[in-house]
Parts: C-alpha cells; sequence; structure tokens
C-alpha cells in the first residue's frame, strides 16, 4: 500500500508532496482508497461533504469503531502526516482477519477531505462539514488563491457541491473514532516509546496582521521620509518568539504577502499570518495579546497603520476519558507496557469530532520530531508497531 501510495502528488524538486484538495492530486489518493477498500470487499461511499468512507459491516447498526485520518499534505509535506493513518486502518483491519477476529460492531475506515486547508486556508474542511462546526455557506465562500471557490473545486472533481452541509445521522452512529498519526514532536523519541496515546489538542489559532505604508521608489525614497510596513512586521516576527518562549508556548509567521512585490518597491502593504498554539487559553491569549501590543507599538513607531484579525480558533480539546483510558488499558494488557499520554500541539479530525463522537488518538514515534516537511518520518518496525497497537484497539473496542 505505501509504495503505491508514495509517488501520488509528490513534487520531483523539493520531494514533497502538494496533495491538495480537489486537484488531480487528491482526485488520485481517493481513487487508491476506494481501490484499497474494494480488494478487501469493503463498502465503499462519499458522504455529502466529500469524505470517503469504507465499511466492514452495516454502519446503519450503530455504535460503529471507525479509524484513518486524511491523504491531504500541507505545500511540500511529508509522507506520513494523514497517509500513516489511513494506510495502518487497512492494514490493522488485514491483521484482525489474519487473526479471525469476529467483530461484533460495525468498523468503518474514513479519508476526511482536506484536513490540512492547504488551497482553501482553513483547516478540517470535510470534518467540520460534517460536525456541523462549518456552515454549508461559509464554506461556499471559500476561495483559492487563484480565486476559485470551494464549490466550484468540487464541481471539477466530479462532486456536487449543494449537498454539503452537516450530517448528524452519520456521526449518531459512530460510537468510537481512533485516529491513529505520526507524532509532530519528539517526545516519544526521548522518552524511548513506539507508541502514545494523545491526551489533549492545545487550543491554537491563526490571526491576520495586516501592516499598511506607503508604496515608493526603493531608489529614490530617504529612509526617513518611508512608511515601510515591512519593518514592523519584521519586529513582530521576533516579538512573537520572544513572547511564545517564556510560556512554553509557540508562535509562527510561516506566511506573508506583500504588495505590490517589487524588488525595488517600498511596499504599501505587508500582510503576515500568526498561528499560535498553548498548553491552555490563559497562556494563549497572554501570548497573543503580547504579539499584538508589540506589533502596535512597532506599526506606530514606523507610521503604518495594523489591522488585526482572528482567522481560526480552537479551544483546547480535551479526548474522551474514558475511551483514552480504555485505549490505555487494552494496549497496557496486550503488551505489559505502560502507554505514555501527551499533548499536542497539532489539530486533527479527532479533534473537531471530539464535540459530537467519542474520540480517541494514538501517535506512532517520530525520531526526526519534523512534519509538515519532507524530513518527516518513522521507521518501518515503528510503523507496525503502529498496525499493532490499534488492530489491538479495534479488536478490544469490538467486544465493548
Amino acid at each position: 500500500m505505501w509504495s503505491q501510495l508514495l509517488p501520488i502528488g509528490r513534487d520531483a524538486g523539493s520531494g514533497g508532496y502538494r496533495r491538495f484538495a480537489w486537484t488531480r492530486a487528491d482526485s488520485d489518493c481517493r481513487a487508491w482508497f476506494e481501490e484499497q477498500a474494494r480488494s478487501r470487499r469493503l463498502a465503499c461511499e462519499v458522504d455529502r461533504n466529500g469524505n470517503q468512507w469504507a465499511w466492514l459491516g452495516d454502519p446503519a447498526r450503530g455504535n460503529a469503531v471507525v479509524t484513518g485520518s486524511h491523504l491531504d499534505s500541507v505545500p511540500d509535506g511529508g509522507a506520513f502526516d494523514g497517509p500513516l493513518g489511513v494506510v495502518s486502518a487497512f492494514a490493522a483491519l488485514d491483521e484482525l482477519r489474519r487473526r479471525g477476529v469476529p467483530l461484533t460492531r460495525p468498523l468503518g475506515i474514513v479519508n476526511f477531505g482536506d484536513e490540512e486547508g492547504a488551497r482553501f486556508g482553513l483547516a478540517c474542511v470535510g470534518s467540520r462539514l460534517t460536525a456541523g462546526v462549518l456552515t454549508a455557506g461559509q464554506a461556499r465562500r471559500l476561495t483559492d488563491a487563484d480565486g476559485v471557490t470551494l464549490p466550484r473545486a468540487m464541481e471539477a472533481a466530479g462532486y456536487d457541491p449543494d449537498a454539503i452541509g452537516a450530517d448528524p445521522g452519520r456521526l449518531d452512529r459512530i460510537g468510537a473514532f481512533v485516529e491513529l498519526h505520526v507524532e509532530q514532536g519528539r517526545a516519544l523519541d526521548l522518552s524511548g516509546d513506539r507508541i502514545g496515546i494523545a491526551s489533549a489538542i492545545w487550543p491554537h489559532g491563526r490571526w491576520r496582521f495586516d501592516f499598511r505604508g506607503e508604496a515608493n521608489h526603493a531608489g529614490t525614497t530617504r529612509l526617513a521620509d518611508r512608511r515601510d510596513p515591512m519593518l514592523p512586521y519584521a519586529e513582530t516576527v521576533l516579538a512573537a518568539r520572544i513572547e511564545a518562549e517564556p510560556a512554553g508556548a509557540v508562535a509562527t509567521f510561516g506566511k506573508i504577502a506583500v504588495e505590490p512585490n517589487g524588488v525595488n518597491a517600498i511596499p504599501s502593504l505587508v500582510r503576515g499570518w500568526l498561528d499560535s498554539r498553548a498548553a491552555d487559553q490563559e497562556r494563549l491569549d497572554a501570548v497573543v495579546a503580547g504579539v499584538e501590543q508589540a506589533a502596535r507599538a512597532r506599526a506606530a513607531a514606523h507610521g503604518v497603520h495594523l489591522d488585526v484579525e482572528r482567522e481560526s480558533f480552537t479551544p483546547v480539546v480535551e479526548f474522551d476519558h474514558a475511551l483514552r483510558d480504555e485505549l490505555a488499558g487494552i494496549l497496557g494488557s496486550e503488551t505489559g507496557i505502560e502507554v505514555p499520554v501527551l499533548g499536542t500541539g497539532a489539530g486533527h479530525d479527532a479533534g473537531i469530532l471530539s464535540g459530537r463522537v467519542p474520540t480517541a488518538m494514538l501517535f506512532v514515534r517520530n525520531p526526526t520530531g519534523v512534519s509538515h516537511s519532507p524530513a518527516e518520518y518513522a521507521t518501518e518496525d515503528d510503523c507496525v508497531a503502529g498496525v499493532l497497537a490499534l488492530a489491538d484497539v479495534l479488536e478490544g473496542l469490538s467486544r465493548t
């Protein structure tokens, strides 16, 4: 499975992946998913929001156990973020069949659409729509960098955009959702553990900082006469690091847009996006407030106007404690090893669904700690350990 999936959407220059929603690469990933389902005699369907589902047993019976993740990527992303969860789901089903485990609950495998938000700027679109966190009206207003709307993109890929929206009936049939994911950090590598269980997703959000100055000639305008928005933006990037470090938080300016974006022109606008995450709401609020305060002070010093807008926000997500403890008990009884429980600063479809469905997450060790990069990595032995752990969990849950 892994060798079949690896070439899809891979950029020859960077070695990273560009599997963006409703593109050819996305379509090829979806075809791969459908083929894996059909080859295992699973019923395959696409829901109203473009998410793919493969079923063993009748989901209409309810109390289904579902696993899976996503197949799309960030720009030049790695091979493991998302796909490891989907590949492992199919491999875990193969392992259960090898064991001859009689499943007493319907089992589903899911590929959620547009989890990374690389094309339309909003993460977890497929799961957000399904859970009703994102309305159909809001989704229809999403556009990519070329001005293509989400509905137009879906239609071009052969899907019906008129059907998108909340899908409570589908979620009501799910008794538990378990997402396996490569760890996006080095906690397991540092502790020497192959597998971990998620406790919570840190609260996180994205804020847009618009620094508006005055465009002018780069060669003829005196430094003293400039209203250059690039200067306060650069100082704000540094301020984000200064604010985050003592709080044990993270704050990143990773995307920027400049107008008029000429080599010999002083910018009129510098737009930067802040991504910030912390272990709790109080610390996150303090970090973002500190960054904004520094940005406003530096903008004023340079005669630049500043607008700040929060574009998205997700509060802390505590995964279902009972399900989390059940996973720990299942894995502990199978291996005799206490599996570590750790938090994460990354968002996931499991976090979106947690408000409607009992959810849990398993992490597979990442020796580099690198994610959203071609250097993202997990060893084959650790991936196999993840598959076996997921199979143990699915077997254990099927008996409850």
